[in-house]
């Protein structure tokens, strides 16, 4: 596999997978490409060289191409940011079984293509919408480098309150929805909506739902 580190052992190479990170696209996208001749080496991500990622988000755009050359892309988002899938040849199948709105787990390549980055992909699996949330605090609790948002910041709060004044016309806004849809840690997410309800501009009409009291 194009990437992966090999060793030779009795006059015989073995292919060594690189480590699948587990990601958000928004973190991926903000990776620096290294390159050798205009080939795609892997991305510069602080101390990490990664080249497979893992991700869980939505597809949001298809496109196949059918015919002597079949081509597939797919367009899928996190909340984070969007990324493509790409395949070619016999290799779209995987992708044409998709459906805009799917939930996907993703393992796949990154690769870079006149300055875009895309992911040929190994793994496409449909899975439960709500394990989009379970990534994102899997990966915020698990990094010890992100940048921090402090306590009390004004524009998470005016976001927070944002969100839930425009989500009126629907009834209300869940708190996971927030969390999902907002790239702040989770703990300063709730501080923040603690402090809201405590100041009485909004309210719990039940548990994980929030309405505006204005």
């Amino acid at each position: 596999m194009e990437g992966d580190a090999g060793t030779t052992v009795g006059g015989q190479e073995i292919r060594k997978r690189n480590i699948a990170y587990k990601m958000r696209i928004g973190d991926v996208l903000k990776g620096k490409p290294m390159m050798d001749e205009g080939k795609f080496l892997f991305l510069e991500m602080g101390d990490k060289k990664v080249v497979r990622i893992n991700v869980l988000a939505n597809c949001v755009d298809k496109y196949i191409q059918e015919g002597e050359k079949q081509f597939a892309s797919l367009t899928v988002d996190d909340a984070s940011g969007q990324m493509k899938l790409k395949a070619f040849g016999e290799d779209i199948g995987p992708l044409k079984e998709v459906l805009q709105g799917d939930t996907l787990q993703i393992i796949g390549n990154v690769r870079e293509w006149n300055g875009e980055l895309y992911v040929i992909p190994e793994v496409i699996k449909k899975v439960d919408p709500r394990w989009l949330l379970v990534r994102k605090l899997e990966i915020q609790n698990s990094r010890k480098d992100m940048p921090a948002v402090e306590n009390g910041d004004s524009n998470l709060k005016n976001g927070i309150m944002k969100q839930i004044k425009d989500a009126e016309t629907d009834g209300g806004i869940d708190i996971d929805t927030i969390i999902m849809d907002t790239e702040a840690s989770p703990d300063l997410i709730n501080g923040d909506i603690k402090k809201l309800l405590e100041e009485g501009l909004i309210y719990e009409p039940r548990p994980g739902r929030l309405r505006y009291l204005g």
